[in-house]
């Protein structure tokens, strides 16, 4: 059913409805998170709270970015070269991760993180569509 939807919806309605799945359950992985963190820095009270909070926005917003560059990179890639196999999600897979470590300024990183991701992402796409 996914496959279908590629063809038919906009690329930026695939990446919204990619940052709010993924950007939620990062939210939730940052809920889980943050108190234990809290926990073990020893934070108590309204420095408790801010904590937990400032961890669950930080995991949400990077785990929705991370969905929204790979879903509408993936679907643009699919539109742009007529097919629906591997190569896009590794294509897709490269930019994202490379997005994401871009931020660090290490090419060594940017490199790495998006051979990562990009593996990643074939071997799902490959999975799927075989």
């Amino acid at each position: 059913m996914e496959d279908e939807l590629y063809g038919v919806v906009p690329c930026s309605s695939i990446a919204v409805d990619s940052i709010l799945r993924v950007g939620t359950a990062g939210a939730i992985w940052g809920l889980c998170m943050g108190p234990y963190d809290a926990r073990k820095q020893g934070l108590t009270g309204p420095a408790r709270a801010s904590f937990v909070a400032k961890t669950i926005a930080k995991f949400g917003f990077q785990c929705g970015l991370v969905a929204g560059i790979y879903g509408a990179t993936r679907c643009g890639i699919q539109r742009y070269r007529g097919r629906n196999d591997w190569v896009n999600g590794l294509v897709a897979g490269a930019i994202a991760g490379a997005a994401v470590a871009a931020r660090t300024r290490s090419w060594t990183q940017v490199v790495g993180m998006a051979g990562m991701v990009s593996v990643f992402s074939a071997a799902a796409d490959y999975s799927r569509t075989s």
